[in-house]
C-alpha cells in the first residue's frame, strides 16, 4: 500500500509507540505524528482505540477509506509486510519465529520495568531489579558479536529493545541501578542502538525531563535511593 497516508497516534513516554516510530523510520516511510494525553483521553481517541491505548496507526487510502490498527506488534508487522525498505524480519521462517518470540520477551521485560520504575519502597524495587537482571541475562546469552540482535542487520527485535534501554539512559543520570554490570554483550548492543538515528528520533528532546516528572509523580523509590 505505497500510497497510504499514515498517522501514528502517540504518547511522549510510551515504549510501544517508539517501536512503531523506529520501524517507520527504518523503512523510510513518511508519517504524521499525533500526540494524545492518556490522562485525559479525548473522545476521538476513545472512539477509535478499542483498548484505550497507544500506539494507533491510522491508514488512509487514496479512495478515502480509513483503517485503524492497534497494538504495536500488529502495526510493525503490517509495516514490514507492506512497506519497502530494508527487511526487518529474517527471511527464514524459523529465524523469523525466533525473532517474534524475543519480541514478546521484550514486552515481558517492559512489564517488570513498569514495576521497577513505579516501586515506592525498597523491597519491590529490589524484586523487580532482580527480575530485570534475570531476564536481561537470558538476552545476553542469545547475543553474538553484534552489533545488533541478529548480527549485522537491524531488525524488529532491535526496535523493541531500544526503547527499553532508553529508560536506563535516564535512570543512569539519577542513580546506578547495576542492572547491566555483568552483561557486556548487552551493554555493547545498548550503546550501538543509542547511536541509531531512527532510535534517537523516536522521542522528543524533552523525553528525559518527562520521564523524571513521571518518576516524581509516582513517588518512585529510584529517586529516593538517589537522595
Amino acid at each position: 500500500m505505497p500510497h497510504a497516508k499514515l498517522i501514528l497516534v502517540s504518547h511522549h513516554l510510551c515504549p510501544y509507540v517508539q517501536r512503531a516510530a523506529i520501524t517507520l523510520a527504518e523503512k523510510s516511510v513518511p508519517f504524521e505524528l499525533r500526540y494524545v494525553d492518556l490522562s485525559a483521553k479525548p473522545d476521538w481517541f476513545l472512539a477509535i482505540s478499542p483498548l484505550g491505548k497507544v500506539p494507533l496507526l491510522i491508514v488512509w487510502q487514496d479512495d478515502g477509506a480509513e483503517t485503524v490498527l492497534f497494538e504495536s506488534a500488529v502495526i510493525c508487522e503490517y509495516l514490514e509486510e507492506t512497506q519497502s525498505g530494508a527487511p526487518l524480519h529474517p527471511a527464514d521462517p524459523l529465524a523469523r519465529a525466533r525473532h517474534r518470540g524475543w519480541i514478546e520477551f521484550g514486552s515481558s521485560i517492559l512489564s517488570d520495568l513498569w514495576g521497577f520504575e513505579t516501586a515506592k519502597e525498597e523491597g519491590i524495587y529490589q524484586a523487580k531489579r532482580n527480575a530485570l537482571i534475570d531476564k536481561f541475562g537470558r538476552v545476553e546469552d542469545e547475543l553474538n558479536d553484534g552489533p545488533f540482535f541478529a548480527g549485522g542487520a537491524f531488525s524488529l527485535v532491535d526496535a523493541v529493545f531500544a526503547p527499553i534501554f532508553r529508560y536506563f539512559d535516564v535512570f543512569d543520570t539519577i542513580t546506578s541501578t547495576g542492572v547491566f554490570d555483568a552483561l557486556p554483550r548487552l551493554v555493547a548492543w545498548r550503546a550501538e542502538l543509542a547511536l541509531r538515528q531512527s532510535v534517537r528520533d523516536a522521542v522528543t528532546g524533552d523525553y528525559p525531563d518527562r520521564l523524571k516528572v513521571f518518576l516524581r509523580d509516582h513517588d518512585a523509590w529510584l529517586l529516593k535511593r538517589a537522595a
